[in-house]
């Protein structure tokens, strides 16, 4: 019933790329580019400014990219409310999930949500938290899952699990001698961390602050876009780095790593569901639940 028009426009608009719009839909390029002549002709407009090899939104494309994402989100209520009178349980969600949770925290989790809503076509994108948010608030995904503790008031935030931050190092480096570290010793070891924007660096810095350190008092010795990046580098070099505790399981038991205590520095937080204001209802509210719960059993 979704005027797949609509759908296809907004995924090149998201995208400003008609390949990827190709890609994330699985419908061939022509066809893309077929439905969105078809709208331009029923607008007697232009929605893109072709540039190349690039293209931009037009300002009658932003009008009709605000209309199309609360045209096509009532679709989805609508979709969910007339199923669910038959006691079904179906349709899309997109979810969009910070680099630690949506690696090492929901595969698992979607597998098994996947295997008691077959019906339920879910789709995730991965980034750091500020990305999430970004993606969240242009309408790319209907609900988000970030580990920071930064706050953004046009959105709301729930606790849906814990999780621990911990100080590794390689069991072939010069400190796999060392249980403890003392807080001033972090200062001057190598230490490698997550990129400027990550919800894990949020952290890192706020539990600092309250000794009295900041990130420039630290020896940084590189910056990494994932968790991954992190423990590749960690495990061949002489430093140590900073990850949560979810991520390095499996390493741990193999011997490849081993954590240090940082005295009286404890570094927690809270992984969130990060949603547009207001009530929470359909598939995100099931979700939501079913997260919930399987963290809690």
């Amino acid at each position: 019933m979704i005027d797949i028009r609509l759908k296809i426009f907004r995924s090149v608009a998201m995208n400003l790329s008609f390949t990827k719009a190709s890609q994330e839909l699985f419908i061939s390029q022509p066809a893309i580019s077929k439905h969105i002549q078809e709208l331009e002709k029923e607008y007697n407009t232009r929605l893109f400014d072709r540039m190349g090899n690039r293209i931009q939104l037009t300002q009658v494309g932003r009008l009709l990219l605000d209309h199309a994402n609360k045209i096509l989100e009532d679709y989805q209520k609508l979709d969910y409310d007339m199923n669910a009178l038959q006691q079904k349980t179906t349709g899309e969600l997109r979810i969009g999930a910070s680099t630690t949770i949506s690696q090492y925290v929901m595969p698992e989790i979607i597998a098994d949500f996947r295997k008691k809503y077959p019906q339920i076509k879910v789709t995730m994108l991965s980034g750091n938290s500020r990305e999430i948010e970004e993606v969240l608030a242009n309408g790319r995904i209907d609900i988000g899952m970030v580990e920071g503790i930064i706050r953004q008031p046009q959105f709301k935030y729930t606790t849906f699990m814990k999780d621990e931050l911990v100080t590794i190092v390689n069991t072939k480096g010069p400190w796999t001698q060392k249980d403890e570290m003392m807080l001033d010793e972090l200062k001057s070891v190598p230490i490698v961390l997550r990129e400027l924007g990550s919800g894990t660096l949020d952290v890192i810095e706020h539990s600092l602050h309250r000794h009295n350190i900041s990130l420039s008092d630290l020896n940084i010795e590189m910056n990494f876009g994932t968790t991954e990046g992190i423990k590749n580098f960690v495990e061949h070099a002489d430093c140590v780095g900073i990850v949560s505790i979810r991520s390095v399981s499996k390493e741990l038991l193999a011997g490849i790593f081993k954590i240090i205590e940082i005295k009286d520095l404890r570094i927690e937080r809270d992984l969130t569901f990060v949603e547009k204001r207001g009530e929470t209802t359909g598939l995100k509210k099931i979700l939501k639940q079913f997260i919930i719960a399987s963290y809690r059993a």
